[in-house]
């Protein structure tokens, strides 16, 4: 490690020693579990955009900041009339699924619309650049007429000619750059209060030739993606230079890691010595942005099913509710961020290749620490970078293990400073997972959020608690605190110490549990210090304290 990482991680870790050691020498150590917040220190702003999701799942109750129009069927997506194809997902048909209107772009505008009804502003709305878009709503599309055959148009990004409001649907293509024109002559640009304000560059391309094989039949290269993603985003940015682009929508970690085994990584990963498809994409982008004069990547986009496993797969297995998957569900968010714990999965058992850890330096271990690493990757490769996960979930959305482990998750994302992430719904019924969000969005039912200032907060227990906290910037008065007791029993006595300059004037706390996803007002602590106080967290609950300074 250079002398100027060991003195980062010494200006970090030293303030913090301080004060366990001033809590310990203070406090008898008798609680079950200790808690210690520090806002004595401000960090970095937490973005609201972590509290997104994928077509509107969740509602005004939820409260959500930024919503997503993404997923395999915008792969084949044709804005000129809506008709779209469903891939391997659903026999390879092409219908009216998105919109049976012939309004051009009326799935978009309907979507994008719907938000701005909800007062959410941020929209992310998905490109097309696989190559080919259905061209009717004539059902199945058989292996004998891959693309390019009549049931396809083709996908361009630039038209080179003149824009239309009223794109000519006989002239074989479809073009982004005017359907980008057309959304902000329709809404304004991104800098406005209406306009879409972010585009991704399509939806899993690592997987299309399984996804879409009538489509793009070929393995996905990944110096196939690196040319689209340039050309797109020059495209949309001449037009919009305001929007962000978030790419490549990376399905999972055999993306993350090889680009899904792609024709030409073994050559450039022993070329290179990049350590995963992430490093090369990243670097890649950064040497385009950098000839081009302006950035044509803003955000990194990663989608995370979790491969961990209890008696099954946590996420897609149905009835993954067992007492071993639900344990397997609440301890698995570890593995975004936890170099100390090693999930059951293919990942942990297989692809634990030697890496980059800041702090660490480069060490091999098992556990998949999935955030510090992609961060490491975006400081070393293209600074700058926004991170976000598009599409993720762990399973059981209307069960008390899924509801605390999207709350988990949704605190990690704020810690690491995540820039968005969007809630893939895997059911109709997603009681608990609303429940996350709410106690985070929404928690009294007068649209009172979590704070948007990330403080220190650490836990004596990783494995049967987490804690997060923040300051809200219009109200510094007041301190969050998300508590989470994983376990079927409740945790007696918890202490928690708050170092700061103001002392507790009160505190409120707001839980979910395993009986029912309704969050409630519980008593505040019976007794509280000026520096803190003692509480018994209710067995598998989500705890929202809000401390009241003086």
């Amino acid at each position: 490690m250079k002398i100027a990482d060991v003195r980062a991680v010494a200006n970090a870790i030293v303030p913090l020693v301080c004060f366990i050691a001033f809590f310990v020498m203070s406090h008898p150590v008798s609680a079950e579990v200790q808690f210690l917040i520090d806002a004595s220190a401000t960090g970095h702003r937490i973005s609201p955009y972590i509290y997104g999701c994928n077509f509107h799942v969740l509602g005004p109750d939820e409260n959500p900041a930024s919503q997503r129009f993404g997923g395999n069927r915008l792969s084949g997506y044709n804005w000129e009339t809506n008709a779209s194809n469903a891939g391997s997902d659903w026999h390879h048909m092409s219908d009216g699924y998105l919109s049976n209107s012939l309004e051009p772009a009326w799935a978009l505008r309907e979507f994008h619309e719907t938000s701005l009804n909800m007062g959410v502003s941020h929209t992310l709305l998905t490109l097309q650049a696989a190559g080919y878009v259905a061209a009717d709503r004539k059902g199945t599309v058989k292996e004998s007429e891959v693309a390019p055959s009549s049931r396809w148009r083709e996908v361009k990004f630039r038209k080179g000619e003149p824009f239309s409001l009223e794109p000519d649907i006989r002239d074989g293509y479809v073009y982004m750059d005017e359907l980008v024109n057309f959304l902000v002559t329709k809404y304004g640009d991104a800098s406005t209060a209406t306009g879409v304000k972010a585009y991704s560059v399509d939806n899993e391309p690592a997987l299309w030739p399984h996804t879409h094989p009538r489509i793009h039949p070929e393995k996905t290269t990944c110096a196939e993606i690196i040319q689209k993603t340039v050309e797109l985003a020059s495209a949309v940015k001449d037009i919009d230079p305001h929007a962000e682009i978030f790419g490549p929508a990376l399905y999972g970690y055999g993306a993350f890691d090889s680009f899904q085994d792609a024709p030409d990584w073994a050559q450039l990963k022993l070329e290179s010595g990049y350590d995963w498809f992430i490093d090369y994409y990243l670097d890649e982008m950064r040497k385009a942005s950098e000839a081009a004069g302006r950035r044509l990547l803003d955000v990194l986009d990663l989608h995370w099913y979790p491969e961990a496993r209890g008696f099954s797969r946590i996420v897609f297995d149905k009835g993954a509710t067992t007492s071993r998957d639900i344990n397997a569900r609440l301890q698995a968010p570890r593995s975004l961020w936890d170099l100390t714990y090693i999930e059951d999965s293919w990942i942990s058992q297989w692809a634990s290749p030697s890496r980059e850890i800041p702090g660490y330096g480069r060490t091999r271990t098992r556990a998949i620490a999935l955030l510090p690493r992609v961060l490491a990757s975006i400081n070393k490769y293209f600074p700058g970078t926004k991170l976000a996960i598009t599409e993720f979930t762990y399973g059981a959305d209307d069960h008390f293990s899924g509801g605390i482990a999207m709350a988990d998750v949704l605190g990690i994302f704020g810690k690491y400073g995540l820039y968005a992430s969007y809630y893939w719904p895997l059911t109709d019924k997603v009681d608990y997972v609303a429940a996350a969000y709410r106690i985070y969005r929404n928690y009294d039912g007068n649209k009172s959020t979590f704070g948007d200032v990330s403080l220190n907060a650490t836990t004596s227990d990783v494995a049967k608690t987490s804690v997060y906290a923040a300051l809200s910037e219009s109200d510094p008065g007041r301190v969050h605190v998300i508590a989470i007791n994983k376990n079927e029993e409740p945790m007696t006595a918890s202490r928690f110490t708050l170092a700061s300059d103001r002392a507790i004037a009160g505190v409120e706390v707001w839980a979910f549990d395993s009986e029912s996803p309704v969050i409630k007002a519980l008593p505040s602590p019976d007794q509280v210090d000026d520096d803190g106080f003692e509480y018994t967290l209710p067995p598998y609950s989500v705890c929202h304290f809000v401390i009241h300074l003086k």
